[in-house]
């Protein structure tokens, strides 16, 4: 097995030898609802400023699809994962959203969905505007033959004065939907300017507005996104939904229990976690699907480090640990990331990534693995 010095939080430098991958046999059918919320991969020979521009490679980004997909995940598209609001503008998420559709068409039973926002505009907006901002990125999806997820609006938060502009906007949009939509609820620990969502900062009012907006359009809404990194407000959540709309957990560390669930309910699942952990959580749901709680448990416990390692605050910044795992993985040639946003994580942080993913048995080839850390290592100075 590799040997590689990796950077310590004590300024040193230890050996460290990686463990090697594990088999991940035995896929098979779900029983929850399974979303990965997928990441991009940047163009970096495209000749633009990153902070002024997106440019994606194309074919990584699109391979990357069909890889969860193959697993038995759905995909969800141009989310927070994918840099929406992080550098991903509207119109690259569009053609994003076009491509991946027609990428699903070529594969039996792909599911996905493709996040509708109002980032096309920005600050404060009439009321109106908010709705025809929505309104445009839903028609433009539907219109390229995908479902919608309405992703939380920086704009509604900052225009909304009550919680009755909430409903007046999710009324409008909701009413227009073709299919069954998913909403999102984007905690602050992912984006700190949707702080008071929903027309409060208590969670419990901001929680009551929702379940009556869901309430009201039932038939409308396939499930809840739910990412606000609390468990308990989740289960309460859920087991106030009106029948048949489902809550996607979207809390990236107590995921696991959170999916198995309890004897009154369980979590479906849309995770920008299952983007870095793809191949152990797809072999852990086919387990839980045949009963095998046990085998879901343990396959899934080593990946809770990392994924409190990979979420850690700053949260919004966790995609880029997402990159970095496909990049040492080899689903793409390098680690650079839309907006530069590569620079967000420190050395170190990568280091311990490095190690926690291989404790979990999820570097595929720990001899590439070891040659792209090194490699990184080698910009910043560490090594010959």
């Amino acid at each position: 097995m590799p040997v590689l010095e990796l950077p310590t939080r004590e300024r040193r430098l230890e050996l460290y030898m990686t463990r090697g991958p594990r088999p991940w046999p035995n896929l098979g059918p779900f029983s929850r609802v399974a979303l990965a919320a997928a990441h991009v991969v940047a163009d970096p020979l495209a000749p633009t400023d990153p902070w002024l521009e997106a440019n994606l490679d194309w074919d990584a980004t699109l391979a990357y699809r069909r890889h969860l997909w193959r697993l038995g995940f759905g995909v969800a598209e141009a989310t927070d994962a994918a840099q929406r609001g992080m550098g991903l503008d509207w119109s690259t998420a569009l053609e994003l959203i076009r491509r991946s559709v027609e990428a699903a068409r070529d594969i039996p039973g792909a599911l996905l969905f493709s996040g509708a926002g109002t980032d096309h505009i920005s600050g404060q907006q009439r009321l109106d505007q908010v709705m025809s901002a929505y309104e445009k990125q839903m028609a433009a999806i539907e219109h390229a033959g995908g479902r919608v997820m309405l992703l939380a609006s920086r704009a509604l938060g900052q225009t909304a004065r009550s919680d009755e502009d909430y409903a007046k906007v999710y009324d409008r949009v909701l009413s227009q939907a073709r299919e069954k939509v998913i909403i999102h609820w984007l905690g602050e620990a992912y984006d700190p300017t949707l702080a008071g969502y929903w027309g409060h900062r208590d969670l419990d009012r901001a929680a009551e507005v929702l379940l009556a907006i869901v309430a009201a359009h039932a038939e409308r809404v396939d499930g809840i996104k739910l990412s606000l990194l609390d468990k308990k407000r989740e289960v309460a959540l859920r087991r106030a939904l009106p029948p048949g709309v489902r809550l996607y957990t979207g809390d990236d560390f107590d995921f696991a229990e959170l999916i198995a669930g309890d004897d009154s309910s369980h979590s479906d699942a849309l995770l920008g976690i299952f983007d870095a952990i793809a191949p152990a959580a797809a072999v852990a749901l086919a387990a839980l699907a045949r009963g095998d709680r046990a085998a879901y448990d343990e396959i899934l416990a080593p990946t809770a480090p990392l994924a409190r390692h990979v979420f850690a605050a700053p949260t919004r910044c966790y995609k880029t640990g997402l990159v970095f795992m496909a990049y040492l993985n080899g689903h793409q040639r390098h680690f650079v990331m839309v907006g530069g946003l590569q620079s967000t994580r420190s050395l170190v942080h990568l280091a311990e990534l490095f190690r926690l993913a291989d404790g979990a048995g999820l570097l595929a080839d720990p001899d590439l693995a070891a040659r792209r850390m090194t490699a990184v290592l080698r910009v910043h100075g560490v090594g010959g």
